[in-house]
């Protein structure tokens, strides 16, 4: 096995990130497992609209046209629909002409056991209980909150993150919300040459990284941003964490608490990981974007 093969980046979706499924969940909630079954069914040859998720897995999938060895990225389909019902999903995917061919089928119960199955990096899903279980087993995960149903104009793939408890762990984020500002200050001063832990998207970073690396840097079809409320002079630990992983990320936003919405719009982001939700929500008026609940922050809003 290559090692572009080896290193290929595999991101799962769920139907209802990838096509728009509101009538027919609707349905399911209002009418229960076996009339939503049967609205699919009679519904089959009835081709679903976009979702939330669908312009970033298009973009992903373009990647591999201008690929010169194998493909960079595998798009997998992870449903909690049957494979009866999932016929819709697949008549859909041929329709719009995704390179989709691999895909688990579960019935109800949470299919993000199939990650390591599939090799899989990353699970955007609609299903914020499907994500939590996907994060507690090690795997970047998010919930897609919004977006538009058509891409940005730029063919490049813009992908945003926020640092603490995405890229990278929750542990500075705590000493923040237990001490307060003043040390966490402190701590990163004297902490800045230790490298931060990685976070849940540290490998997908990693893999885009990679894919990066088999283009020149004025023909990369993918550009990263680092979107944090970070400022001077906690901004020192998180420039030499990357350079330690040995991670390029070709923006860098460090805010000191300012609203990211209108730097994610100048960016021209086609989605936005934070683990905050009212950040995501901000967010949302300009830009797709993606709830991570993970660290201290989500299990805060639990209790």
């Amino acid at each position: 096995m290559s090692l572009i093969k080896k290193q290929k980046l595999v991101v799962a979706v769920s139907s209802r990130a990838l096509f728009d499924l509101d009538e027919s969940h609707k349905v399911f909630e209002l009418q229960g497992k076996e009339a939503y079954c049967e609205y699919q069914i009679n519904h089959e040859d009835d081709i679903l609209a976009p979702g939330y998720g669908f312009p970033l897995v298009k973009k992903l999938l373009a990647i591999n046209d201008n690929s010169p060895h194998e493909p960079l990225v595998e798009i997998i389909l992870l449903s909690q629909n049957s494979a009866d019902t999932g016929l819709r999903i697949f008549n859909s995917i041929a329709h719009h002409k995704l390179n989709i061919t691999r895909a688990a089928f579960t019935s109800g119960v949470s299919p993000y056991a199939y990650m390591p199955a599939f090799g899989a990096h990353l699970f955007l899903s609609a299903n914020a209980d499907d994500v939590v279980k996907t994060l507690d087993a090690g795997f970047a995960a998010a919930t897609i909150l919004s977006g538009s149903a058509t891409a940005s104009q730029s063919l490049q793939l813009r992908i945003a993150f926020d640092g603490d408890a995405v890229l990278f762990s929750d542990d500075s984020e705590r000493i923040y919300q237990e001490k307060g500002l003043a040390v966490f200050a402190e701590n990163e001063r004297n902490e800045a040459k230790k490298p931060l832990p990685g976070g849940p998207f540290k490998d997908f970073l990693g893999r885009l990284h990679h894919i990066q690396r088999q283009f020149e840097p004025e023909t990369s079809p993918i550009r990263t941003a680092l979107v944090t409320a970070r400022a001077a002079p906690a901004h020192e630990r998180v420039v030499r964490t990357l350079r330690a992983w040995g991670i390029r990320i070709d923006e860098a936003l460090f805010l000191g608490g300012m609203s990211k919405g209108a730097f994610l719009k100048a960016f021209g982001a086609d989605i936005f990981f934070d683990d905050q939700q009212g950040h995501c929500e901000s967010a949302a008026e300009h830009v797709a974007a993606a709830h991570v609940p993970h660290g201290v922050i989500n299990k805060k809003t639990k209790s």
